[in-house]
């Protein structure tokens, strides 16, 4: 589970009661440390532990930069200073939770204590004028469900926003000469969102994976752990070329400090280690670092966003769009030659040859069914996009490698999406439905959000609370 670090920065107006204010900026704190969500507090600010100031605006902001937080929440808990609420995110420059609680009924003598939906109104309006983007969580009670589903959904577009702002990806040798379709430009990705590449040759891995069998005692351990989890259906010098390369694969991660990988994974790598290096990416996937094929760039990308989103509640799979169901109208194949992590598997999966290659060293094993989030970070011409749908888990014919038939809304309109681009035959999956994180993070990230269902209104309704 990531570990998301919220700014706590409740606000009042003077014209209102500042008492009532300090109640529930109290109740807001209580609540949260009721729902084990960590937050960095003002208290030490000021005695009411509200902004509504310049002067302690600035303190505040020094506080949350020296604290690196990951999210602004600013509670409106009577009316708010708008403007001091827009420089503050201004400043800071982290995705904003926008709430306040619901007013309670009016004094007998006309009097009101508070205001907070009024305040809302006044900063949504300043931020934009700010030009800071952020996320409104409705206007409603401290115990209300939607309360903590809006808090925790926000938590997941900080740590979508956080991965996104801090990728760097270990791309292994060049893309193969046959995918143009995986091109991408590095300089741009850099450019527009500090999107890092840490290129290395493929005789960089090869070396580190002979130096891990000298050196043998990691590689037993993957050996032992694949023998466990899997039906191993190749000879015994295979299995360890596959535990060999897994940990070559992680220490370059770590040497290049990197969060995934990018692989040419054929065909010159199978000329050189003997084996194809499908299993070897489904252990580091089981470990949340994310390893895709054919040196797909904007794939990693997808991939990082996507287990960011989830929070760790589930392993995300890299695919490709294969065919068309043969029974279901609107279903499709998604699989890949055996990359898939282990726990996306609805059976025990087979270490063995892959689909269209005669190497060995790849997975096979049909996904678990339910329902799916499918996604795809891509671009061209300088515009970047992101693809989003679900899908639902569906029985089909038996096929090899790892694969899992979905069954979609309207597979002509997602088909037409995909060859009208800027999207390939690529997408990652993940047995949760994160549509509505990965929606509302696009606002931050600076990429348009692309819904490939017409679910545009059912999504905002989600994040609006109803």
């Amino acid at each position: 589970m990531a570990n998301i670090k919220l700014g706590f920065a409740p606000t009042r107006r003077s014209i209102f009661s500042a008492p009532d204010a300090i109640k529930y900026r109290n109740l807001t704190a209580a609540r949260l440390r009721e729902l084990g969500i960590g937050f960095v507090d003002i208290t030490d600010i000021n005695g009411e532990g509200l902004l509504y100031d310049d002067e302690d605006m600035h303190k505040i902001a020094e506080k949350f930069k020296r604290e690196k937080i990951d999210g602004l929440f600013l509670p409106h808990c009577n009316f708010g200073t708008e403007y001091e609420c827009a420089r503050l995110a201004k400043e800071l420059g982290v995705p904003v939770l926008l709430w306040g609680p619901l007013d309670e009924r009016p004094e007998p003598d006309g009097n009101r204590l508070r205001d907070s939906q009024c305040g809302l109104f006044a900063t949504g309006k300043v931020l934009r004028r700010f030009c800071v983007p952020f996320t409104y969580l409705t206007n409603c009670r401290l115990e209300d469900p939607v309360f903590e589903r809006g808090v925790r959904d926000f938590l997941a577009v900080c740590n979508v926003v956080k991965a996104f702002r801090n990728i760097r990806i270990l791309q292994i040798s060049t893309r193969p000469f046959d995918f143009w379709s995986t091109m991408c430009n590095e300089g741009e990705l850099l450019e527009k969102f500090n999107i890092q590449l840490s290129p290395v040759p493929m005789p960089e891995l090869t070396d580190e994976m002979k130096l891990a069998e000298e050196e043998g005692d990691e590689v037993a351990e993957v050996v032992r752990y694949c023998r466990e989890k899997m039906d191993i259906l190749i000879r015994e010098e295979e299995l360890v070329k596959v535990a060999a390369l897994k940990v070559a694969m992680g220490r370059l991660v770590k040497k290049y400090g990197c969060h995934a990988v990018a692989i040419q994974c054929w065909n010159q790598l199978q000329c050189e280690i003997g084996i194809m290096p499908c299993a070897a990416n489904s252990l580091l996937n089981e470990e949340g670092i994310p390893v895709v094929c054919e040196t797909d760039i904007h794939g990693a990308i997808t991939a990082l966003l996507v287990e960011a989103a989830g929070m760790g509640e589930a392993r995300s799979f890299f695919a490709d769009w294969t065919i068309r169901h043969p029974d279901v109208a609107d279903g499709e194949l998604l699989q890949h030659c055996g990359p898939w992590p282990i726990s996306v598997a609805q059976e025990k999966p087979k270490l063995t040859y892959p689909l269209a290659f005669d190497h060995p060293g790849s997975i096979t094993a049909e996904a678990k069914h339910g329902g799916v989030t499918l996604a795809r970070f891509d671009g061209d011409n300088g515009a970047y996009s992101m693809l989003l749908g679900n899908a639902k888990g569906v029985a089909g014919p038996k096929c090899m490698g790892t694969y899992l038939w979905v069954e979609v809304e309207n597979i002509k309109r997602l088909e037409a999406k995909i060859v009208e681009g800027p999207y390939i035959h690529h997408c990652v999956g993940i047995h949760k439905d994160v549509v509505p994180v990965l929606y509302e993070a696009c606002k931050y990230m600076g990429i348009e959000p692309d819904l490939y269902d017409p679910i545009e209104e059912k999504v905002k309704a989600y994040l609006r609370g109803e």
